[in-house]
């Protein structure tokens, strides 16, 4: 039966008097006004009881108040009032809430369905919001669960958490450009310093100038002291905002090799961080593992730089550290392992007189590895035709010392042989060009399983300028094959994510009972959507976030709804690092072979095994799969 007008207007007045409703559209209130129904709960009664699974109603509170508790506490922690809403982050989730809502009065609440519910945060844009922000407090709570994981690995390691301003020690020591090299050496023996920085006259930084910088580009060469600094200054110094989190220093640190942020408030000068101030209680820092990568001598000398790696990480993973800068700066410490690895290899093989260009491919190639990866990378190269096969033969023995050294440091070989010493992986430019060809011109499965792994290339040693003509080829010419992107986002749906209809997860059955893998079934549906999406509208990035971040803008995709896919794949890649460095068990309901943790088992996990917060998020997580599968679909599919 309709509801009659006159309670409809009575409810829409009431709903304005309240957020989140207040700032929602008119036919949005009549949505909620028409389709819920008023409910009472005598005083002592409990109202929503998570022992009794999903709640099957937002109940919105019109008279009296409302207790909530844990299901194991005595005593309310909180009391809700006329106006509130529960359980909000529950029904967003889909999943059993934790706390329990009782009647502390006589309680009459607006009950929407919870179907209603999930359609009301498809067409509301505010209401949705809240709903993210609910959501965000589980994140924040799961967050604070995966740091308890990893506490007693990190009892004395500082936070990364703070903003930079509050690790500034001192008023930052500057000149002008028009300043001399004298002047400037003179200022920083006055002050004590070892690095000055170049500024305009609004305090902008332009460089910075160290005593690293006066031997080489100073002493050595033998310039004037009285030549202008801005002259012999490193310019476009590594600058972050004094807000921004220590986490982020550390990522853009490894990627850019410094050991220095300056850090600015509105774009003038507020202070110099150092590694030192970032990393000061840290037992193994990012100094402590660049030095040892550049003091190494030979693999011998390699081998332990692994293991600090991994041991980085779980300080990283224990301080709250995001999954993008976290991953990102696994991948830029292995990519300088890698580096310094050439360095010792090189100098046997002669390869000065050959243009070419080592690449990363899949994780590597997306900057997004984890502590446990294999090997994916190939080569490209350049040379006249008749001297190919000599060249490829000189880059093949290289290539395949480089891939045995690098099993040797714990990163396995490819059982899929996608490695630089295998032929095949060895091309010029013109033979990586008619491949990528004749996969996009003939997209079977196997073409389409080559293209989630060699498309999504980057230049790690080398030539980096091969590297870019064969992108900005690729760029180009990806976006015009509509056979080959229909086959690629068909291949993208393929992956179902987990999500139950009985049960909130559907799980894996054989060896691996009561599982999910996380790769398989939760990473790897972000990664090949934002591959495909990248693809399709030329977007030379390789990174997954990136990805669609790009392809949300270009696509004129709510922001919100961006960020929580983004958000969605970072916590699958943190769940996955909780389980490859054993900060996750796989649960006592799994087999004995799956608790050895075979490779095969590196990316598993029990869903019920995991707290409360966990699986709200791990569902919430699955459904932005699904939500990003659909609007890849709909946007490139047709």
């Amino acid at each position: 039966m309709p509801t009659p007008p006159l309670i409809v207007e009575s409810t829409i007045h009431f709903l304005r008097s309240h957020l989140p409703f207040s700032r929602m559209v008119r036919r949005d209130l009549e949505f909620i006004a028409e389709r819920g129904r008023l409910g009472y709960f005598p005083a002592g009664s409990t109202i929503v009881d998570p022992a009794g699974g999903i709640a099957g109603h937002l109940h919105i509170i019109q008279r009296g108040h409302v207790r909530v508790r844990k299901p194991n506490a005595a005593v309310a922690d909180e009391v809700r009032g006329v106006g509130e809403c529960f359980p909000v982050a529950a029904l967003a989730a889909g999943a059993a809430g934790t706390r329990i809502f009782e009647a502390a009065e006589d309680v009459f609440s607006l009950l929407l369905p919870r179907a209603d519910f999930d359609a009301l945060r498809e067409r509301s844009p505010e209401f949705a919001q809240f709903c993210t922000a609910a959501l965000a407090t589980l994140a924040q709570h799961a967050l604070d669960q995966l740091r308890s994981h990893f506490a007693q690995r990190a009892l004395e390691q500082q936070t990364l958490l703070e903003p930079l301003k509050a690790l500034v020690r001192r008023e930052p020591v500057c000149c002008t450009a028009e300043a001399t090299v004298r002047e400037a050496l003179q200022r920083m023996s006055h002050e004590g310093v070892r690095t000055i920085v170049i500024v305009d006259s609004q305090r902008r930084p332009l460089g910075v100038f160290t005593l690293l910088d006066l031997m080489e580009r100073v002493v050595l060469p033998g310039v004037s002291l009285a030549t202008p600094v801005q002259q012999v200054m490193t310019a476009q110094p590594a600058m972050l905002d004094e807000l921004t989190n220590a986490q982020e220093g550390l990522a853009l640190m490894a990627s850019r090799g410094f050991h220095q942020l300056l850090v600015v408030r509105d774009g003038e000068l507020a202070g110099i961080v150092t590694e030192r101030d970032l990393f000061g209680l840290q037992r193994i820092t990012m100094r402590n593992i660049t030095q040892s990568v550049r003091q190494a001598r030979d693999v011998a000398g390699l081998r332990h730089v692994v293991a600090e790696i991994a041991a980085l990480a779980d300080n990283l993973v224990a301080q709250g550290a995001a999954a993008e800068p976290l991953t990102h700066t696994i991948t830029a410490l292995n990519d300088s392992l890698t580096q310094r690895l050439f360095e010792l290899l090189l100098p046997k093989f002669q390869l000065d007189d050959v243009a070419w260009c080592w690449l990363a491919v899949g994780s590597e190639g997306r900057r997004e590895q984890t502590v446990a990866t294999d090997q994916d990378n190939a080569i490209v190269f350049e040379c006249e035709e008749r001297e190919v096969p000599v060249t490829r033969e000189r880059l093949l023995r290289f290539a395949a010392e480089a891939n045995a050294c690098l099993a040797e440091l714990g990163f396995p070989l490819c059982t899929g042989n996608v490695m630089a010493g295998n032929r095949d992986c060895c091309l010029t430019v013109e033979e990586w060009r008619g491949r990528f060809a004749g996969w996009m011109r003939e997209p079977t499965p196997e073409a389409l399983l080559a293209a989630s792994i060699f498309f999504d290339f980057r230049p790690l040693t080398g030539d980096h300028t091969l590297a870019g003509r064969l992108r900005g080829w690729l760029d180009a010419t990806s976006g015009e094959n509509k056979l080959f992107l229909r086959m690629l986002v068909a291949n993208a749906l393929q992956a179902e994510p987990p999500l139950g209809r009985v049960r909130a997860f559907r799980t894996d059955e054989g060896e691996f009972a009561g599982t999910i893998d996380l790769k398989t079934h939760g990473t790897r549906i972000f990664v090949d959507a934002a591959r495909a999406f990248a693809l399709a509208l030329g977007i030379g990035d390789t990174n997954t976030s990136q990805r669609i971040r790009m392809a949300g803008r270009r696509l004129k995709r709510d922001e919100r709804e961006i960020a929580a896919s983004v958000a969605a794949y970072h916590f699958l890649q943190l769940l996955r690092l909780r389980v490859q460095r054993g900060g996750l068990e796989l649960g006592k309901a799994a087999p004995a072979g799956v608790m050895e943790r075979s490779r095969r088992a590196l990316n598993r996990v029990d869903p019920y095994a995991l707290n409360e917060v966990d699986q709200r998020m791990l569902r919430e997580a699955f459904r932005q799969a699904r939500a990003l599968q659909t609007h890849l679909d709909q946007a490139v599919g047709h």
